[in-house]
């Protein structure tokens, strides 16, 4: 079996799933943490090309321009739940990201799309190249919660990584990633394109034992 034909199957079931599979949050978890403090960029880094743009603008952080990422410079980070509020424009295309390396590249670490109109057609939701959202849930200009939750596990004997994803408060799956491909690391969001514009705000994290 393909790795591919795995991994679709792999989230077809964690979709089917999702309402038996229960975590186990202690109350002993740490409180939210604020990674970006809605005036400066303090924390984080632009990893890419010069002509890429992120700035603080209305109390959100915007990025604009050609391809780079940017990298928040605490962590690494292991299991935890993460949140952001997020904008993209019409047309756009953005990303956030999670366990990606320190000075990641597109394909370094899982990454949840941020997209609403883009042409490609994996849209907010979805995990991408492993679970992936066809429906429009946000519309393009509208803000909207992004939360994950995250945590290496076993599941029937097997090791695994569960990401829980939410998006306005609806959980959509629970993703099972056999593989543990991406073990601990940084957060970070994408700039895709020049034409695309994301604006996030309010982005904080939870660690969990």
């Amino acid at each position: 079996m393909s790795n591919m034909l795995t991994r679709s199957l792999s989230c077809t079931f964690a979709m089917l799933a999702a309402i038996c599979l229960v975590s186990t949050i202690s109350a002993e978890d740490a409180k939210w943490t604020p990674l970006f403090d809605g005036k400066t960029l303090d924390g984080w880094e632009k990893v890419g090309n010069d002509d890429s743009h992120w700035e603080v603008k209305e109390g959100a952080i915007q990025g604009t321009g050609n391809a780079s990422m940017l990298v928040n410079t605490t962590g690494p980070y292991k299991n935890f739940k993460y949140r952001a509020e997020v904008k993209i424009n019409d047309g756009g295309n953005s990303g956030l990201y999670f366990r990606t390396t320190r000075r990641p590249g597109f394909m370094d670490g899982y990454e949840a799309q941020i997209d609403s109109t883009h042409s490609d057609p994996i849209r907010t939701g979805s995990i991408y190249g492993m679970c992936h959202v066809y429906k429009e849930l946000v519309k393009p200009g509208e803000w909207f919660t992004y939360e994950l939750e995250v945590r290496d596990d076993v599941w029937r004997g097997r090791e695994m990584t569960r990401i829980k994803v939410t998006v306005d408060g609806d959980e959509l799956y629970e993703y099972l990633d056999f593989d543990k491909t991406f073990k601990e690391g940084h957060f970070a969001f994408q700039q895709h394109d020049p034409g695309s514009k994301v604006s996030i705000r309010k982005v904080e994290v939870q660690p969990l034992k």
